[in-house]
Parts: structure tokens; C-alpha cells; sequence
């Protein structure tokens, strides 16, 4: 059974619910439950914030009692259900287009393995190429709501992405796709006009600690969609010199998954960047602790078989950009590798725009 209690909202910003006495953090998708006000009376899911979550660490409003009981919902006659069958099923209206939509458009998929990733790759593309349109395709993996992220509103105000279409599960985005196939032929179709899209799931990830339970599989189906869309298909890798889980140091576990399931082959682009000097934690460890290493071991599992391209990075001029330069409390000081991988893929995003 879901974990709800009765709550009452006692700040906005942040917002704040008071249970049994208690004020917990918490979060509200406005555009499902409404507009949210000091003193209401709401109903939260609890689970995240009793279960310590790291990026799921709040209670969550699942209904406004006092405002929120008189949605009218979407109108017009092609809306469809998302989170269908669940107590959140909203109608939205679906972007898929006819499959002769896409012409002879050759716009370059940018597959991210998490949510981290999409602003330093949106900056170094348009770093590379100013007028370039990226947009961003939310995937599964991570948060479906397309509002939680504070990054894609920071982006969205700056230029740096031109839309947000959340596709499958995910939603909320300004535009709304049934499925992952079909939000990809939309987002490289002419009516949208992107140049290049990045793909890839909210904030957090799901993980089990193993091979395949792990939000980060949801690279493998974004990639094999774009693929099989004929869509030049680049992955970005997820790298860390610095994680303290020894199955994301080095070459994320996460990323060697889907370089080995893959179907085939794909662009993985990789930072040619100075890194003596940067920071290793438990360099004996079996990835190797230095960004060497984790560069090395990218290259041994692409092997023949993906084509490795080498971009230059700016992660001086990103660190200064004011977009976010923190990773799961980590500084992009403490773990340069991480953000120098998402730069890499946004440069290489940009390139392939061009051609």
C-alpha cells in the first residue's frame, strides 16, 4: 500500500508539511495537484523521506484537500493517459507524428546516463555551435515529473535547450509523447526543428546495486530507439574518479552494461583533457582510481566495435558558467571526470549537428 498521511502545509518556500507535529520537506507537482498554499490541507506519499532517500529524500503531495479537488483536466479530442490506471492518470495530447515526418532530417541523439549529464552537455554544444537547438527528451530511469528539474528550468531560461518532451512514463514536459519511439521521430522531425536532442532520465536514478536493476538501462532502450531510427547515435559515458561506490568508479558499471548489450554500434565520446593531477580516491581499486584508468577502460570495452571520439573540454569556462557543478555532493573540483565526460558528449553532439 502507498505510505500517505494528512498533512498540513506550513511554509511554501521551501515547502514545508507539518505531520503529527513534525515539519518534513516536501514536494508538489503543480500541474497535476494544483496550486499550493500555507495552511492547506494536503495528503503526502511519505515513503522517500521515511526510507532516507538520497535524491528521493521528501514527502511528496499526492492531493491538495483544500484547492486541488477541482481540476478540469486536458481538453480536446486526441488526449491520451499517462500513468494510466494509477490514482495520477492525467489526459495529455500526444506529439507523435506520421513516420514520412522526419524527411530527410539528420538530427544526432544524444544518449546521457543520467540526469547530471544534460547541462554540461547543453552548454558545451552550445559552446561549440551558438545557434544550435538542442532540446531534451525525458526519459524512464529517474523522476517522471518533467517539473522537478531545477536544471531544465535554468537551461530552458538561458537558451540552452529549446523544449522539454517527456516521453513514456515521464510527464509534464512542455510536450508530451506516448512512447520513447515515437517522442524521438517527433523530437527529430521537422514540425518541433530541433538540431539535436538529448536523451536521458530526471533527477535520481534508481539502482540495485547490480548488473542490470538500475535506472541507467534506460540508456540501452533510448539508444536502440535512435538507432533503430536511423539516427546518428552518440552515448555519453558515465565516468568518476572520485565516487566512493566502487561500482561507479572508473567506468560506471551503468554505462559498461549498456556498451556491452547494445545492438549496435554507436559514437561514446571521451574529454582529451591533462588529467595528472586530478583527483583519484583508491587508486588500488579494481577500475583503477585515477581518470586514466577510467579513460583506459572506456576505450577496452568499446574495443573495435564503437567508435571512440575524442572533444576537447572546457571545464574551467563550465565551472564559471553558473550552471550546477555539483554531482551527487560531489564538487566538479572533486570529480572533474564526471562533468568532463558530459562536456565531451555535448561537443561531439554539436559537431554531429553540423555534418
Amino acid at each position: 500500500m502507498l505510505r500517505l498521511s494528512r498533512g498540513r502545509v506550513i511554509s511554501v518556500e521551501p515547502l514545508t508539511v507539518e505531520i503529527r507535529g513534525e515539519p518534513r520537506r516536501a514536494w508538489a507537482d503543480v500541474g497535476l495537484v494544483g496550486e499550493i498554499a500555507e495552511g492547506d490541507e494536503v495528503i503526502v506519499n511519505t515513503e522517500g523521506l521515511d526510507l532516507a532517500l538520497g535524491s528521493g529524500g521528501f514527502d511528496i503531495v499526492h492531493a491538495n484537500l483544500t484547492r486541488g479537488l477541482d481540476g478540469a483536466g486536458a481538453a480536446g479530442g486526441d488526449a491520451v493517459i499517462k500513468l494510466n490506471y494509477t490514482s495520477l492518470q492525467h489526459s495529455v495530447d500526444p506529439v507523435e507524428s506520421p513516420p514520412e515526418a522526419l524527411r530527410e532530417r539528420t538530427v544526432p541523439v544524444l544518449v546521457v546516463p543520467l540526469h547530471g549529464h544534460v547541462a554540461p552537455a547543453a552548454w558545451a554544444a552550445a559552446q561549440r555551435r551558438p545557434e544550435i537547438r538542442v532540446g531534451y527528451v525525458q526519459t524512464a530511469g529517474g523522476a517522471l515529473p518533467g517539473s522537478l528539474s531545477l536544471d531544465v528550468t535554468i537551461l530552458s531560461e538561458l537558451g540552452l535547450i529549446a523544449g522539454h518532451l517527456t516521453v513514456g512514463p515521464s510527464y509534464g514536459g512542455e510536450l508530451e509523447a506516448i512512447g520513447l519511439v515515437g517522442g524521438l521521430h517527433a523530437a527529430a522531425g521537422a514540425d518541433i526543428g530541433w538540431d539535436a536532442v538529448i536523451a536521458g532520465p530526471g533527477p535520481g536514478i534508481l539502482g540495485s546495486a547490480t548488473r542490470y536493476g538500475h535506472g541507467g538501462m534506460a540508456a540501452l532502450d533510448t539508444a536502440h530507439a535512435a538507432l533503430a531510427l536511423g539516427l546518428a547515435t552518440l552515448v555519453s559515458p558515465r565516468l568518476s574518479s572520485s565516487d566512493p561506490r566502487e561500482r561507479h568508479r572508473g567506468l560506471s558499471h551503468h554505462t559498461r552494461s549498456v556498451l556491452e548489450l547494445l545492438l549496435a554500434p554507436v559514437r561514446v565520446p571521451v574529454p582529451e583533457a591533462e588529467v595528472e593531477g586530478w583527483p583519484v580516491l583508491d587508486a588500488g581499486a579494481p577500475e583503477g582510481g585515477s581518470a586514466q584508468a577510467a579513460l583506459d577502460a572506456l576505450i577496452e570495452i568499446c574495443g573495435g566495435r564503437h567508435d571512440i571520439a575524442v572533444e576537447p573540454i572546457d571545464l574551467d569556462g563550465y565551472a564559471g558558467s553558473g550552471l550546477p557543478v555539483r554531482t551527487m555532493g560531489r564538487t566538479i573540483q572533486e570529480d572533474p571526470l564526471f562533468f568532463a565526460a558530459a562536456l565531451a558528449a555535448g561537443r561531439a553532439l554539436a559537431g554531429a549537428a553540423a555534418g
